[in-house]
């Protein structure tokens, strides 16, 4: 049986919901990272980084959620996660998941740890650096409702709902307690997208499982 190593409202509820989606056997092991078990030995021998989630599959042993999400997609084809291989579809599949992770994410964990990026003694510095990327994810907010807005459908690739839904998801309910910057359920388009997410059974079973109460988004 599949287990998915987590910690609530992380990364990691990217490859839950996906979980639920495809409506495999697992089972959820918790990282606490109250007790920063994510740094202990035995977690460590899992993934060498320390970071949040990991699925072990046999004797597959995989981290980075988009790599979990891309195993899961291509593991059960029969769900449909992400479009038909050589496609055009599949390039633009591709190409979001990347950015989500790459540069969405990314920004989001520079946000919550400036401190990551100066050093200790840089109070001001901290500042700066999420003040920075607070406007960077102000921007890639902005650009993910324009994408919906183009092409009118309900999921971030048109019609079809994909790996990449839970992932957006995901990330955009980071943003739930911004101040300055307008969280993401406050766009014209995102809210409305977070709002069929949360109406998706699977989706209600993750934040049920992770022990979550509302608002969620």
């Amino acid at each position: 049986m599949m287990q998915l190593h987590h910690f609530p409202s992380t990364a990691s509820m990217v490859p839950h919901i996906l979980l639920h989606e495809i409506g495999a056997p697992f089972e959820l092991v918790l990282v606490d990272r109250t007790h920063d078990v994510q740094k202990s030995a035995a977690y460590l021998r899992l993934n060498p980084n320390g970071l949040i989630p990991v699925l072990t599959d046999g004797d597959l042993v995989l981290y980075e959620t988009a790599a979990i999400a891309l195993h899961l997609c291509d593991t059960h084809p029969g769900s449909q996660l992400a479009p038909a291989l050589g496609t055009p579809e599949r390039a633009h599949f591709y190409k979001w998941l990347i950015w989500l992770t790459n540069t969405l994410q990314s920004t989001l964990i520079v946000y919550f740890y400036p401190e990551r990026w100066v050093k200790a003694s840089n109070a001001a510095g901290q500042v700066e650096v999420k003040s920075h990327a607070e406007w960077r994810i102000r921007v890639l907010l902005d650009q993910l409702d324009t994408e919906l807005a183009r092409h009118g459908g309900p999921w971030l690739l048109g019609e079809s709902y994909t790996a990449l839904d839970p992932y957006m998801f995901t990330l955009c309910r980071w943003t739930r307690s911004f101040a300055q910057t307008p969280p993401a359920r406050d766009r014209r388009h995102l809210g409305p997208f977070l709002q069929r997410m949360l109406d998706r059974p699977a989706v209600q079973r993750a934040l049920a499982a992770e022990g979550l109460q509302a608002p969620f988004v």
